[in-house]
């Protein structure tokens, strides 16, 4: 441990305090997060930048051990969780700057279930690679889910539920975003326990994500997909 303490990140150079904030962040080290984010804001760096090279790239690295089940939930929360600590600083200063955003997501779990932890790690994930998250919690009615995508123009819904009794619910939400003319515009993704890829397809989803790091990629791809159209339209 005493070496551990040993570490004054204000005497790294810029490339090793980055690759000690992705070691720290893979740790679930809160403070070390804070303190590293303000010493590259200090030195000149662009909030953009600290968003990029040193709080997504370490959970870049967190979503793939995570996927590959060398992390699980309790640690990647933590992570997630100094992650946030670094973004409570970034988010004014990137507001500022009008910093580009991967994309803009909306998730809730739907009505009749009260779980969130998978919910909240998809959120959480999502944040970490750059996107704008508004959680709408939990028990959501259909009603909650088109006002928050039409106030927030939003590029992903995102729906979970860990009941079988639920998970039908989800088919509500994307038929009445097709009477209302609207699925088109949006990317829609589900997942929770008990759904599968069939579910997804059946209920008119765009994918199923197995987990949160799925979930990543998968919007990542979607969005990708979603500015080539524009820029070749």
């Amino acid at each position: 441990m005493a070496d551990e303490d040993d570490i004054i990140l204000s005497e790294l150079d810029d490339d090793e305090l980055v690759l000690q904030m992705h070691d720290d962040l893979y740790d679930g080290l809160k403070e070390e997060i804070e303190e590293g984010v303000r010493i590259l804001l200090d030195r000149g760096w662009a909030p953009y930048d600290v968003l990029t090279k040193a709080l997504v790239a370490g959970m870049t690295i967190v979503g793939a051990d995570f996927r590959d089940g060398i992390l699980f939930v309790p640690e990647v929360l933590l992570a997630a969780n100094a992650m946030k600590a670094g973004m409570a600083i970034l988010k004014p200063l990137l507001a500022e700057t009008g910093a580009p955003k991967v994309g803009k997501m909306v998730i809730g779990t739907v009505k009749g279930d009260i779980h969130d932890i998978g919910k909240n790690l998809v959120g959480m994930m999502m944040e970490g690679a750059g996107f704008e998250v508004v959680d709408l919690g939990i028990n959501n009615p259909v009603e909650k889910y088109i006002e928050a995508l039409e106030r927030e123009d939003a590029d992903i819904l995102g729906m979970s539920a860990l009941l079988t009794t639920t998970m039908p619910y989800m088919k509500v939400v994307i038929d009445t975003m097709k009477e209302k003319g609207m699925r088109e515009d949006f990317i829609v993704l589900v997942g929770g326990a008990p759904l599968n890829e069939e579910f997804g397809k059946a209920i008119g989803a765009d994918a199923y994500c197995r987990d949160a790091a799925v979930a990543v990629q998968t919007a990542k791809d979607f969005m990708s997909r979603k500015h080539n159209k524009l820029s070749a339209g």
